[in-house]
C-alpha cells in the first residue's frame, strides 16, 4: 500500500514508537508538535494490557509529550466495549491493574477474557482457564503480542500463553486488539476518517503493519522499538515505506 496523498488521519503506536521504556525516542516531542500543527487528526493506539488509560497518559507527559486521555484507543477499552456489546459476563485473568477499567470477574462467567497478566499468568491461574474453556465458554483475548521490549531485552508476552491454551483446549482465541481490523476501524471511527484516508506509524511489522494493512491503511514502520533487521525482508508484509525513527516518518508525511 501506498501513502495516501491527503493523509486525514494519522494512527500512532506509543511503545517503541514515541518512546522506549521511559525514554523518548530523540526529537519525537519536536515531531508530534509538529505533526499536531499540521492539521492532521490523530489517535495513538496501544496493545499494552496491564496500564489504565490514565496512567499511560501521566507517562507520556513525564516525557514531554502532550497527549489526552480520550486521543488514545487501548486494548482494554475495546475489550471492554467488545463484553458490553455482547453483554457478557466473562471471567478475567488480567494484571490487576486493570480491574478498574475492564472490572471483575463474574462468579458464573459466560465467557473467557485474558490479557498480560505479568507474573500472575500462574499455574493455577491457567488452569482455571483451561477448564472454562474446556466448558464450552468463548475465548476472547486482548491481544496476541509475541513479545515486548524492556530496559534488559525483549520479553514474553501475551501471545505464547494465548496459543498454549489453544493448544491444550482446542478453543481459538477471538482477538479485539491489533491486529484485528476493529480495532483500527474503532480509532478512526471516533475520528470519521476512512481506512484509505489514513496511515499508521508503527514498531511491530505483523501487528501494526501488516493489521493496519489488512484494515485498508498505509503502515510507515519505524526501526525502533521492535524492529528486527530481518522486518526488512518478509516475504508478506510490505510497509508502505520503512523510517529510522517517528521524527523520520513525521518529516515524510509533512514532506509534501
Amino acid at each position: 500500500m501506498i501513502i495516501p496523498s491527503a493523509a486525514e488521519a494519522i494512527l500512532i503506536d506509543l511503545a517503541g514508537v514515541l518512546y522506549n521504556d521511559d525514554r523518548p525516542v530523540p526529537g519525537a516531542v519536536d515531531a508530534l508538535i509538529a505533526l499536531r500543527a499540521s492539521g492532521m487528526a490523530i489517535r495513538f493506539l496501544t496493545n499494552t494490557t496491564r496500564s489504565p488509560r490514565q496512567r499511560i497518559v501521566a507517562k507520556l507527559s513525564r516525557m514531554g509529550f502532550a497527549v489526552e486521555a480520550e486521543e488514545i484507543q487501548t486494548a482494554v477499552l475495546a475489550t471492554r466495549n467488545f463484553v458490553e456489546q455482547r453483554k457478557l459476563h466473562p471471567h478475567y485473568l488480567v494484571h490487576p491493574d486493570i480491574l478498574g477499567e475492564i472490572g471483575r470477574s463474574h462468579t458464573d462467567p459466560d465467557a473467557v477474557v485474558i490479557g498480560d497478566a505479568g507474573r500472575h499468568f500462574t499455574y493455577q491461574a491457567l488452569n482455571s482457564v483451561f477448564r472454562l474453556l474446556m466448558r464450552g465458554l468463548p475465548f476472547i483475548a486482548m491481544a496476541r503480542n509475541r513479545y515486548f521490549m524492556q530496559k534488559d531485552g525483549l520479553s514474553l508476552d501475551l501471545g505464547g500463553f494465548i496459543a498454549g491454551l489453544e493448544f491444550s483446549s482446542g478453543r481459538r482465541a477471538e482477538l479485539v486488539g491489533k491486529p484485528a481490523a476493529h480495532f483500527f476501524h474503532g480509532a478512526l471511527d471516533t475520528l470519521g476518517v476512512a481506512p484509505g484516508q489514513a496511515v499508521l506509524i508503527g514498531d511491530d511489522l505483523t501487528d501494526d503493519i501488516g493489521g493496519a494493512q489488512s484494515a485498508g491503511i498505509a503502515g510507515i514502520l519505524v526501526r525502533t522499538g521492535k524492529f528486527q533487521a530481518t522486518d526488512e525482508l518478509h516475504p508478506q508484509v510490505k510497509p508502505a515505506i520503512i523510517v529510522d525513527d517517528f521524527p523520520a516518518a513525521v518529516s515524510a508525511l509533512l514532506a509534501d
